[in-house]
């Protein structure tokens, strides 16, 4: 008689996901499960990121505080607000926080390089 083995599951995603309390800074209960682990910002959403500052009138040079992988639990990017609807569905991206003027902006990506600006 011959064994069958089962596949085993790789020991890390692409987006690792670790429990609920261990969430990006500022995030509630609920809105997305953020990964351990810093993540790298590809070029083109670092550039994305840049233009809207400018679109915005923000004259610094941003700095990165913190990027994150990010799987957000809906198409709100764990930013909603009130009145919209968005896919309920699991969405892999980043959350990115950057300074430029004295200023904090917090800004989420799903599986596009659009930035979306969380002001909640």
């Amino acid at each position: 008689m011959t064994e069958q083995t089962q596949p085993t599951q790789p020991a890390s995603t692409r987006f690792p996901t670790v429990t609920p309390g261990s969430l990006a800074p500022g995030l509630g209960p609920g809105q997305p499960v953020a990964s351990g682990d810093p993540t790298d910002v590809p070029p083109a959403r670092w550039d994305a990121i840049v233009a809207d500052l400018e679109s915005r009138g923000v004259s610094g040079d941003p700095e990165l505080v913190t990027a994150l992988a990010v799987t957000w639990t809906s198409g709100a990017l764990g930013c909603g607000k009130p009145g919209q609807s968005y896919t309920q569905a699991l969405v892999d991206g980043m959350q990115v926080i950057v300074t430029a003027d004295g200023a904090t902006y917090d800004y989420r990506f799903g599986r596009s390089d659009t930035p979306v600006l969380c002001t909640n």
